[in-house]
């Protein structure tokens, strides 16, 4: 049974990923959608031709991992393609975040980067040759951000985390892309606490846009998906100038 597994499929990128993948793998038995919200879950598989296994859990409980596994350990699937779409990230400065929340930030790192780690662990014994995973990083992972300080710092994680891990699995044939956008029209900034800029609503992507050019990339075994002029030119900034002249420059913007 050859399937695509999804986290963080009830809404945004998540979500757009379970709706344009079975068109890029018209061969896939199922899809696996993973996310809390059961009823969310239950729209989206009304909206894919491709039968689609709802599993409903929390990604920061150990108990979901457990679970997954013997699902797994009993159909035995070939993972075609894993999606690591589940992330939030919070706006603000680290220690307003703090303030409003003791605990939101731990659970910020845990889900964006342990979650992301489990999950990769958990099904790559089940991927064969030629199976892609996809890494939901970020454009803020090219460099520090004053006001999203721990969001920046976990996709920065994430993107170090994937690139080695493609280069890790290229003996197996394994291929891994991180997707690095900027601002994308989704649920994420009414969870993150809004647009702090006008700069960031300027760039704002089309979550289909940039859903299409991760699939593309993947496809041709690229380790980075990057959509915009705008944010490859932010990656060669974050790679050539200081950091210092980076975080200047962005609070300029604010």
């Amino acid at each position: 049974m050859k399937i695509a597994v999804i986290t963080g499929a009830s809404s945004g990128m998540g979500r757009e990923f379970a709706k344009q993948i079975e068109h890029f793998y018209q061969n896939l038995d199922e899809i696996w959608i993973i996310a809390r919200r059961k009823e969310r879950l239950e729209e989206l598989q009304q909206q894919l031709q491709t039968k689609a296994r709802i599993i409903t859990g929390d990604l920061l409980e150990q108990d979901f991992y457990r679970e997954a596994k013997a699902l797994l350990e009993q159909h035995h699937p070939d993972i075609r393609m894993l999606i690591n779409a589940a992330g939030f990230g919070k706006s603000g400065t680290f220690l307003e975040i703090h303030g409003a929340d003791e605990t939101i930030q731990s659970k910020m790192i845990d889900m964006n980067c342990r979650s992301l780690t489990q999950m990769c662990a958990l099904c790559i014994p089940f991927m064969s040759e030629g199976s892609r995973i996809i890494n939901l990083a970020s454009a803020a992972s090219f460099c520090p951000q004053t006001g999203f300080a721990v969001y920046a710092a976990t996709k920065s994680y994430v993107l170090s985390f994937s690139k080695a891990l493609n280069q890790e699995l290229k003996g197996r044939r394994i291929y891994v892309t991180s997707v690095c956008p900027g601002p994308v029209k989704t649920e994420f900034f009414e969870v993150a606490g809004g647009m702090n800029s006008a700069a960031k609503a300027f760039f704002m992507a089309d979550p289909k846009k940039v859903v299409r050019l991760a699939l593309l990339d993947s496809k041709k075994k690229k380790t980075m998906s990057v959509y915009g002029m705008s944010m490859k030119a932010a990656h060669i900034g974050g790679k050539l100038l200081p950091s210092q002249w980076l975080l200047n420059g962005m609070d300029l913007l604010k």
